[in-house]
């Protein structure tokens, strides 16, 4: 696989932001980038990412495998993380993953049968003070209630 010009565009453009030998900076956003392009990371683009910046392949492998933000396999157009560490556990975490998971008829780590939305569990988001939280795609969704999930759902195309 091949970046496509749009990709290594925007890639090229992280790199101007970090010194000719340290290509490496750049890893996290191109990861993002790619991500967003195709709507996961194929091992394929994980190359293409590695050969572009001339980093090992393993050195983008660990990456995206340690950053929940990054998904390996394919996912709904919509990603949901669910905060539930401590503070949102607290603040009533456990109301909102039976409401979601009753509204959208999935488990953590699966995609509605209609492709919309893929729901993850996530250890932590920090943003504690206002638990409990989610984040859909890059937004976070803060002091939730079963009745602010729904407007926020019903609000995605």
């Amino acid at each position: 696989m091949e970046l496509s010009a749009k990709a290594r565009a925007e890639i090229d453009k992280w790199l101007t932001k970090y010194p000719p030998d340290q290509k490496q900076s750049a890893l996290l956003p191109a990861l993002h980038i790619m991500q967003d392009e195709i709507g996961y990371l194929p091992r394929e683009a994980m190359d293409a990412v590695a050969d572009h910046l001339g980093i090992p392949h393993i050195a983008v492998y660990e990456a995206a495998t340690f950053y929940s933000m990054y998904h390996l396999h394919p996912v709904g157009k919509h990603k949901i993380s669910l905060c539930t560490n401590v503070s949102c556990m607290l603040r009533g975490c456990d109301k909102i993953e039976k409401h979601l998971k009753q509204r959208l008829g999935i488990n953590f780590g699966e995609t509605t049968a209609d492709g919309k939305f893929y729901l993850e569990e996530v250890e932590c988001l920090a943003a504690c003070r206002n638990a409990p939280m989610m984040q859909i795609d890059r937004t976070y969704h803060e002091d939730l209630t079963p009745e602010k999930v729904d407007k926020i759902l019903d609000s995605l195309t």
